[in-house]
């Protein structure tokens, strides 16, 4: 891993195991589950909200890039502060998801989004339990209006599974 992501690094000192940054590039298949306990694992060696806030922007800066012709207003979310753009692809039930955001925050909080959802089936996307949010702390620590954003965030990504999974039947 390259050392332009410092907390990373300051991460991967303190737990060796990390995994995080892997999921663009899984070794296996992970259930939702599994990557979300290993979101988990990995934001409880941070101390502080700012090594966690920095770690979230390297998160973001890893995400890979959204298609341009996928920055419209047709694939923005709708309750956003800032401007996120997201779209799914799918084969079959397997959904895959790109999105991109004008603000490093939130394009952190996408990616988090992205690692636990994305290549997952629609169906398991629908029946996903988002309470790792929680477990890590993420929506204490966000403004009302990005806490918003979050929730629209997870709600859009959910309707393209229930749109995919309805497509498919």
């Amino acid at each position: 891993m390259s050392t332009s992501f410092p907390a990373y690094e300051k991460l991967k000192t303190q737990n060796p195991k990390l995994k995080t940054f892997l999921y663009f590039c899984p070794q296996k298949k992970m259930t939702i589950t599994e990557i979300q306990n290993t979101i988990i694992e990995d934001f409880s060696f941070l101390e502080s909200w700012e090594d966690r806030y920095e770690y979230m922007i390297d998160l973001g800066k890893s995400l890979p890039l959204i298609d341009p012709q996928y920055k419209t207003d047709e694939y923005l979310i709708k309750g956003c502060q800032s401007q996120v753009w997201l779209h799914a692809d799918n084969q079959g039930d397997i959904i895959h998801f790109t999105a991109d955001s004008d603000a490093i925050i939130t394009k952190g909080i996408i990616a988090i989004l992205i690692k636990a959802l994305s290549d997952q089936k629609a169906a398991d996307i629908l029946a996903a339990n988002m309470s790792f949010i929680d477990k890590i702390g993420l929506k204490e620590h966000l403004s009302p209006t990005r806490a918003n954003g979050l929730v629209s965030m997870i709600e859009q990504m959910k309707l393209y599974a229930k749109a995919i999974t309805l497509k498919n039947n």
